[in-house]
């Protein structure tokens, strides 16, 4: 896909980028998709995704207490637990705010540790990293930040959150779907957001603007960026996903560069 060689313009000292389709071919490549680069907070989906193999296994409940009184797994996948960004302070009421937390992912992990008696990085290798062969992908701290991984192992649990196998393709539906619709809220990076809309781990782009995505993804899109420089976007309307790492952190050169070069990706996968 010639689209993605505009990473090349990128001003950062590396970046690699796949497109995924929803069958799991990868449709384009380009950089070194086998570098590891920190993942920043698209260790979320990550996360969320083994949360939700332990929902399924029987572990938790969506729905059962976790984090502060009041607040259930749900609401934490949900960022709506009112855990501050990176504190463990309680700022409003569970389900009254989308108060993006960090917080919370960790107390996810720690609940999930707790209910599976596995530490959560060794539990989110065996209940998603191994089964998709994502060998070079790593957690070595919190859920919410301290991945690593390469654009070749994300590419495969793009193609994974695209046709499920881990999980009943419904639960990754309700992943992908607004919980807590209606929530106003600040998506890092871009400010005040009403609604600010995430399903389970996942954001969703809904009528964002300013966005991370393109103008032309649709409101389906779905998915998280980090504070790294890196994203995960799906699209379900364009049936295809889109990755790409760079070592360079958030900033105002993402928001000039990413939406274009999201727009150019749709754009041949149209034609």
């Amino acid at each position: 896909m010639q689209s993605l060689a505009m990473i090349e313009n990128w001003p950062v000292p590396t970046a690699a980028a796949a497109v995924v389709r929803a069958d799991g071919t990868v449709t384009g490549t380009h950089g070194p998709t086998g570098h590891r680069f920190p993942l920043a907070s698209v260790t979320k989906p990550l996360a969320a995704y083994a949360a939700l193999v332990a929902y399924e296994e029987g572990a938790v409940e969506l729905d059962e207490p976790a984090g502060p009184e009041g607040s259930t797994v749900r609401h934490l996948l949900a960022h709506t637990s009112g855990l501050a960004f990176d504190e463990h302070r309680v700022t409003a009421p569970p389900g009254t705010r989308r108060l993006y937390s960090n917080a919370g992912f960790e107390v996810l992990g720690d609940h999930i540790a707790k209910a599976t008696d596995i530490p959560f990085p060794e539990y989110l290798r065996q209940a998603v990293l191994e089964p998709l062969g994502m060998t070079a992908t790593t957690l070595d701290g919190s859920p919410a930040r301290d991945g690593v991984s390469t654009v070749e192992d994300l590419a495969r649990f793009a193609a994974e959150v695209q046709a499920p196998r881990l999980l009943d393709p419904r639960t990754v539906l309700e992943a992908q779907t607004v919980v807590h619709p209606g929530l106003k809220g600040v998506l890092p990076g871009y400010g005040h957001q009403n609604p600010n809309d995430w399903g389970l781990g996942f954001e969703i782009r809904d009528h964002k603007s300013p966005h991370w995505t393109g103008g032309s993804s649709s409101p389906a899109t779905f998915g998280h960026f980090g504070q790294s420089g890196t994203f995960l976007w799906i699209d379900p309307a364009a049936g295809a996903a889109c990755v790409a790492l760079t070592d360079r952190a958030f900033g105002p050169w993402a928001a000039e560069v990413w939406p274009p070069f999201t727009d150019a990706v749709l754009a041949e996968l149209r034609a």
